[in-house]
């Protein structure tokens, strides 16, 4: 059985990357690039990159294809254009690239280092509403928010059920 890591570990020996600074350049050369965010809607709500459109993770492989409730017809459409996937982290962006991959899409790239990588490197980031996200609010929004029970039991604790 693979964990989630060895999993995304696995799909980033399958699929291209770019690196923030690289995207920077990349949308100044090439207009007509798709940023496709596959976060979940609440998270591209309150930030993302501006232009990009949000198809989540969980629905992506329909929303690639015609004929279904979850079809977005700008992706079925962009097999042979530039893609640029994020997600928070660069994890889940991974995973949706090779899954591109597999229905056809030839330049489709994961975001390394993510959102949080653009925010790192000072890139704007949006919200829903139109409005500019402070470097600050940026920041909280990207510090991890574990709870207790999400974090992996140390071996001198009890597991907790």
């Amino acid at each position: 059985m693979l964990s989630y890591r060895e999993l995304v570990r696995n799909s980033l020996a399958e699929v291209k990357e770019i690196m923030p600074w690289d995207l920077v350049a990349r949308m100044e050369e090439n207009p007509d690039i798709l940023i496709l965010d596959v976060r979940e809607p609440c998270e591209f709500d309150a930030l993302h990159i501006k232009g990009s459109i949000n198809v989540p993770r969980g629905i992506l492989e329909s929303a690639c294809e015609w004929d279904y409730e979850d079809t977005v017809p700008v992706l079925v459409t962009a097999r042979k254009r530039e893609i640029i996937v994020v997600c928070r982290s660069g994890s889940r962006s991974a995973l949706a690239v090779q899954s591109m991959q597999l229905l056809g899409y030839e330049h489709a790239f994961s975001l390394r280092t993510g959102l949080r990588g653009w925010n790192d490197y000072e890139e704007p980031l949006w919200s829903s509403a139109g409005a500019l996200v402070a470097e600050k609010d940026a920041d909280d929004y990207f510090t991890p928010k574990l709870r207790p029970e999400q974090r992996a039991p140390r071996p001198n604790q009890k597991n907790l059920k």
